[in-house]
């Protein structure tokens, strides 16, 4: 999303996703107004509580009271760990596992070009999958697809926000990330929450691909999870349903995955069914919403 106004380059540079949305409703029905509302008013958390995604906590708030930091009555990774899964479970989220921080995955720098900065000591990622409901989900390419998706963003500031002041409140540091900080999707292979799909995405074994991920970087000592092998999904060598759903040719439809890129979003050296990302976007433009097309083709998804 970054490329939209960031690189000159890209084809979709300057356009927003609901850029042709009036006209959309204007060539179809205009009762689906409503239903763009309200996936527009989905994003609310997300776009206007930045405090969420902050490495350091909201200086302001409403509540008067001062909170205190409190001693966990265990530092056993183990413990820990425990304690943060049922942390991130009682705020809402699907699925929670934790990984060792590879430095890979970490972003250099922010989208303005300054350096991220998440140091040395942050030594552990806790990676959440937020639920998305599949029913809208299944009628994408729309509203009601993009409903689902933007309540889910904002479900995900929720979650992450919680999650940072549970373990500031024990002492620890906290810094919550959705799509920034660092690459989600391998963080999370690497948290044994799932393998990579055809579609470019996390494929849960029981989420399917209707998810979204956030993660919270810590310097909390945890026990750490097992990613799954192997980390493509085998059955995407031979299910091309989201390729062949995808109504502008985005996903691959070859057998074998490859180390080439389609387009300048894919990073290079990586094993993968390659998504031009540039088309996929370009579609969201003229759709006049987000896409979760192959979200829903997905077979795991329906289970």
């Amino acid at each position: 999303m970054s490329r939209i106004t960031g690189d000159e380059d890209a084809p979709f540079y300057g356009q927003g996703t609901y850029e042709r949305a009036e006209e959309v409703l204007a060539e179809g029905d205009r009762a689906e107004t409503f239903e763009l509302a309200r996936a527009i008013g989905g994003w609310s958390v997300y776009d206007y509580f930045s405090g969420a995604f902050d490495p350091e906590p909201p200086r302001r708030g409403k509540n008067v009271m001062d909170k205190p930091v409190l001693t966990p009555p265990s530092e056993d990774p183990e413990v820990l760990s425990r304690e943060v899964k049922r942390a991130a479970l009682s705020y809402g989220a699907a699925k929670v596992g934790v990984t060792e921080i590879d430095r890979k995955w970490v972003y250099e720098k922010s989208r303005s070009g300054a350096p991220v900065g998440l140091d040395s000591e942050f030594s552990h990622a806790i990676v959440v999958l937020v639920p998305v409901d599949p029913d809208p989900t299944n009628e994408s390419p729309g509203f009601p697809a993009a409903r689902e998706s933007a309540i889910s963003y904002s479900r995900m500031a929720f979650i992450i926000s919680c999650m940072a002041e549970f373990i500031r409140r024990l002492g620890f540091r906290a810094w919550p990330a959705g799509n920034d900080t660092g690459i989600s999707i391998p963080l999370a292979m690497d948290a044994g929450l799932g393998r990579l799909g055809r579609n470019g995405l996390l494929v849960n074994p029981d989420l399917g691909a209707c998810l979204k991920i956030c993660k919270i970087f810590t310097d909390m000592e945890l026990a750490e999870d097992q990613s799954l092998d192997p980390p493509l999904l085998e059955n995407c060598r031979t299910c091309k349903l989201c390729s062949e759903a995808c109504e502008v040719d985005a996903i691959s439809k070859r057998t074998e995955p490859t180390y080439e890129t389609r387009c300048p979003s894919n990073n290079s050296g990586v094993l993968r069914w390659p998504v031009d990302g540039y088309s996929c976007y370009q579609f969201w433009v003229e759709n006049g919403s987000d896409c979760s097309t192959c979200i829903a083709a997905c077979p795991l998804t329906q289970g």
